[in-house]
């Protein structure tokens, strides 16, 4: 397993760098981040609950690691963190699924056009 924390270092270091050489991009990403946090409906813990399950569906570990101290610092208890990521496997064995009719249906395309 990663050590978290240094991780977390590692990467913000990282993403500084990136802000240096494409400021743009990195203040982009600070605004998109800023206006999901101004909504005012969903609480702070709601939203970093959220952003765990996503970061789970999108593989994202700097994203696991960045939301989980925020789930932590925002009263996220272990047991409400396990619900979410609960979601986010229902959500990726449903994709699966989704994707295995997909391959079902191109399975018939390609015999019907043989």
């Amino acid at each position: 397993m990663l050590d978290w924390l240094d991780y977390r270092k590692q990467l913000l270091g990282r993403i500084g760098e990136i802000g240096k050489l494409s400021p743009d991009t990195v203040a982009g990403y600070q605004t998109l981040s800023r206006a999901a946090q101004k909504t005012g409906k969903l609480d702070a813990k709601t939203r970093e609950l959220i952003a765990l399950a996503v970061a789970v569906t999108t593989r994202c570990d700097g994203c696991i690691t960045v939301h989980t101290g925020e789930a932590l610092k925002h009263g996220a208890s272990h047991e409400e963190i396990a619900e979410a990521l609960g979601v986010a496997i229902a959500l990726n064995a449903g994709a699966a699924l989704v994707y295995s009719a997909r391959v079902m249906d191109a399975v018939s395309a390609h015999e019907a056009g043989s």
